[in-house]
């Protein structure tokens, strides 16, 4: 095997070790996908909020903190413990 072949084999297996990896992450973080979540408005900080609105068409667009027009997804049952926390949006 010359010097080329070496690296481009070096290569390979860096390259297998990070999708294993990769793959051994996503497996061990499944289950957190599975908790049902709600959208609960009024609580985000600006640039913090999860999706869209009547006012802009993207996640991370909120201006300022605790508009009642923007959503976060939090567990199920946690909006209502939230101060400011809605269940629907409300206008300004």
């Amino acid at each position: 095997m010359n010097r080329r072949d070496a690296m481009n084999a070096g290569v390979m297996l860096a390259v297998a070790g990070a999708m294993l990896a990769a793959v051994a992450t996503s497996l061990r973080h499944a289950g957190q996908a599975s908790i049902e979540r709600e959208r609960c408005y009024g609580i985000s900080r600006a640039g913090q909020n999860d999706c869209a609105n009547a006012v802009h068409s993207c996640a991370k667009q909120a201006q300022v903190d605790a508009d009642p027009r923007e959503w976060v997804a939090v567990p199920n049952g946690t909006c209502r413990r939230l101060v400011n926390g809605v269940m629907d949006e409300r206008a300004p």
